[in-house]
């Protein structure tokens, strides 16, 4: 009798999983735990963004399908029953917090389901250790036809594989009723803080730089910030908005810094767009306008922008 071949086999990546007689043991692979699901997922939802988003729209997978063997899907439903429903709830409460950072950048944040869906099932063919991810834009949208992108992660290598795999094939995995986890979505993603100029009288610092231009010799630029969001940049900076520290020197990229006033931590933060910005003697990362990094700005502080302009940050 002809020997069927395997799930593996029929989409051409038996190799990846299984090892030649001419290799040494498979390497041992950790149990499953609760965390290390929990984690696969947290992955795979950032690289749905980082994949599906494009221009200033972020978008993401709405359902998880998360693949394990047969033996380690029955140990959590018999030693950790109601363990999937609670990773998957707590998925979706990281999934919020990271739209939420993304939203607060300025992206647009708009889900494409009202729900989250969760899918874990088994397959004959995984080994012990195996755990494999695949997404969905939208749960049962009638992508029937279409190819699925598919991640697993081989136990001999740990190394992650992503292809296109046909939906016939989704046939051949053991999809449990108690495996299925159906979550609403909840608009409740914050929107970006306008920048509102705080009360009348009321100062949150006062900024003051000395210019190396001949110009300027002997002389101290002084700024009250007013509002709780400000741009300090250079000469190239053509806006005039009040939240604007426009420093005249060529030395000051176009935008170089941007200093937010936290309310409720009542601290400030900053934000580093130039060639080079050193904070009180340590480097300040450099990032990009459209996905600031923040670090604390404590008053008090010095800031040195490209080495040359000197920036003091003090109490108003």
């Amino acid at each position: 009798m002809e020997e069927k071949p395997s799930f593996w086999q029929r989409i051409g990546i038996q190799d990846w999983f299984l090892s030649s007689n001419n290799t040494g043991p498979a390497t041992k692979t950790q149990p499953l735990t609760p965390d290390t699901i929990y984690k696969y997922i947290i992955e795979k939802f950032k690289e749905s963004i980082a994949d599906l988003s494009f221009a200033e729209r972020v978008v993401f997978y709405h359902e998880y399908i998360i693949c394990l063997n047969t033996e380690d899907y029955r140990s959590f439903m018999d030693n950790k029953n109601g363990m999937f429903g609670l990773i998957a709830q707590e998925s979706v409460k990281t999934f919020y917090d990271i739209l939420n950072d993304y939203s607060l950048s300025g992206k647009s944040v708009e889900p494409s389901s009202n729900k989250w869906v969760f899918r874990f099932v088994a397959h004959p063919d995984y080994k012990s250790g195996d755990k494999g991810f695949i997404g969905k834009l939208m749960p049962d949208a009638g992508q029937k036809q279409e190819n699925l992108r598919v991640t697993f992660i081989p136990r001999h290598t740990g190394l992650a594989q992503t292809f296109d795999i046909s939906n016939d094939l989704l046939k051949d995995f053991i999809f449990y009723s108690e495996g299925y986890y159906e979550i609403p979505y909840i608009a409740n993603i914050k929107s970006p803080t306008k920048n509102k100029v705080v009360p009348e009288n009321i100062l949150l610092a006062r900024f003051e730089t000395t210019l190396p231009d001949q110009a300027y010799t002997g002389q101290k630029l002084e700024y009250l910030m007013k509002f709780n969001d400000i741009t300090i940049s250079g000469n190239e900076e053509s806006r005039t908005d009040d939240n604007i520290f426009k420093i005249p020197s060529d030395w000051v990229n176009s935008p170089h810094l941007q200093i937010r006033y936290n309310k409720t931590a009542e601290k400030f933060f900053l934000s580093s767009f130039g060639e080079k910005t050193i904070l009180n003697e340590n480097l300040v990362e450099r990032s990009n306008p459209d996905d600031p990094q923040w670090v604390e700005l404590p008053l008090n502080s010095r800031i040195i922008l490209n080495g040359i302009i000197g920036i003091n940050i003090f109490k108003a």
